[in-house]
C-alpha cells in the first residue's frame, strides 16, 4: 500500500488523535469510547444503547461492553424505557458527570494542542476539506 493514499493518511491522523486522547484519558480510568458515551449522556436526558452506538460510531456489541463497564463503575445508571420494556435507557450518574467534566478538559487540551499547529485560516480550510470529503463519500452511497 502506497504511502500517498489518501485513506491511509486520514486513518493515520485519526489513529494518532485517538492514541493521544487514550493516553490523556487513561489518568481518569476511561477509554475513548467510554469518554464519548459519558460526554453524550452529559448533554442528554438519556439514550439507548443503539443510539449511543450510532453516535459513537461503534458496533452494538462494543457499546454493550462499554455500557456494562460504565454501569459497574457507577458512572451511568440504566433503567427500563417507559416506551419499550426491552429497551434500557442510559443516564449519566453524578459521579460520571464529575468525572467526564475533568476528563473533557484533558481531551480538549489534546485537540487544542493539535489546533495550535495550524493558523486559524488553515484550521478553517482543514475543516472545510474534511467536511467536503465526508459529503463526497456520503454521496457515493
Amino acid at each position: 500500500m502506497g504511502a500517498d493514499r489518501l485513506g491511509r493518511t486520514i486513518k493515520r491522523a485519526e489513529q494518532a488523535l485517538i492514541s493521544r486522547k487514550s493516553r490523556a484519558l487513561r489518568e481518569f480510568g476511561l477509554t475513548v469510547p467510554q469518554y464519548a458515551v459519558l460526554l453524550l449522556l452529559s448533554v442528554s436526558e438519556g439514550m439507548s444503547a443503539a443510539q449511543l452506538a450510532r453516535e459513537c460510531m461503534v458496533t452494538p456489541q462494543t457499546m454493550a461492553t462499554v455500557l456494562t463497564n460504565l454501569d459497574r463503575s457507577g458512572l451511568i445508571e440504566r433503567s427500563t424505557s417507559p416506551l419499550h420494556q426491552k429497551v434500557k435507557v442510559n443516564r449519566i450518574s453524578d459521579e460520571g458527570r464529575a468525572l467526564v467534566a475533568r476528563a473533557d478538559k484533558a481531551a480538549l487540551e489534546v485537540e487544542g494542542r493539535l489546533a495550535a499547529e495550524f493558523t486559524e485560516e488553515e484550521l478553517g480550510t482543514l475543516n472545510a476539506l474534511l467536511e467536503r470529503a465526508i459529503s463526497a463519500l456520503d454521496a457515493l452511497e
